[in-house]
Formats: structure tokens, sequence, C-alpha cells
């Protein structure tokens, strides 16, 4: 299997912290971009080459640093206590808002985040457990809202023709 193939998922907590460190850094990248490509479009609008290039550094590189200080600190965490439950998420979460506390020069604003991280991390790892989707995956249809309930053919199927009547 690819490195960059990695799930969080496909080890046990504890276990390939490099392979965990990847699959959690792979959304904070995406994130960081979008959210720098929205920052510098809409918001700090920076002039040149060099200033974009430093505000995207600026909001994706403490993104990765908050996947992987939740990372390791999950890790970590999961072998000094030598248990795998919703703890080891809510100190990897705690570790994440430090991040992020750091980034915004703001400890009440890293205190917040890690408690909305930890309890965000306590309920993910309670849908592992209990086998449930935190974020279920979405449904995709053309058409309209019911547009796979109307026939909008010119001429309607004869099995179905027959089955209507």
């Amino acid at each position: 299997m690819s490195i960059l193939k990695s799930q969080y998922y496909d080890h046990p907590d504890g276990q390939d912290a490099f392979g965990k460190i990847v699959a959690t850094n792979k959304y904070a990248i995406g994130t960081g971009l979008a959210w720098s490509t929205f920052d510098v479009l809409m918001l700090s609008k920076p002039q040149g080459y060099l200033p974009t290039l430093a505000r995207f550094a600026y909001n994706t590189g403490p993104m990765m640093g908050m996947a992987t200080a939740f990372t390791l600190s999950t890790l970590v965490a999961t072998n000094v206590r030598a248990k795998d439950d919703k703890l080891n998420y809510v100190i990897g979460g705690f570790a994440a808002g430090a991040v992020y506390g750091a980034w915004r020069r703001n400890h009440v604003a890293g205190l917040v985040a890690g408690l909305f991280l930890g309890i965000a991390g306590a309920v993910k790892k309670l849908s592992k457990e209990e086998g449930w989707e935190f974020f279920p995956p979405i449904k995709h249809q053309q058409g309209s809202l019911n547009g796979v309930l109307h026939d909008f053919t010119l001429m309607k199927d004869p099995a179905k023709r027959t089955a209507e009547n």
C-alpha cells in the first residue's frame, strides 16, 4: 500500500505514527489550502507572489501542526496509558488546540479550540467504537431534489406501463 493512500484507521491506535501523520496531514493541507485561497482572495488580498505564498504558508503550516499534534498526542497517550479509549482523543484535541492558541497568540482561544476539538475527537472515537459514521457519505443524484421520483421520458418503458396498470 502506498504511503499517500494511507488512512488513519488502517492500523490500530498507538501504531504506525508516520502513516497516521500522513493521513491527518492530507486533510490539514486540503483545509489549509482552501482557507488560504479564501483568505488571499477575500480577506487579506496580498499584492505579489511572495506575500501570497507567505499567506498560504501562514495558514496551512499551523493547520498541519495541529493535525500532527493531534496524531502524536493520541499515539503517545494510547501507548503511555495502555488503553485505547476516547480520553486519548480528548488529549489529542487539547494538543491541537494548544497549537491553535499559539498560532493565534491567544491562550483562551487555544483552550476553547482544545475543548471543541477534544469533544469532536471523543465523538469520532465513539462513532468508530459503535460503528456509525461521524460524517455520513453524501448520496449524489442528478436533477432536482425529487427528480428521481418522476419519469421525464417521452414514452414510458413497456415494462413499467404494465406494472402500473
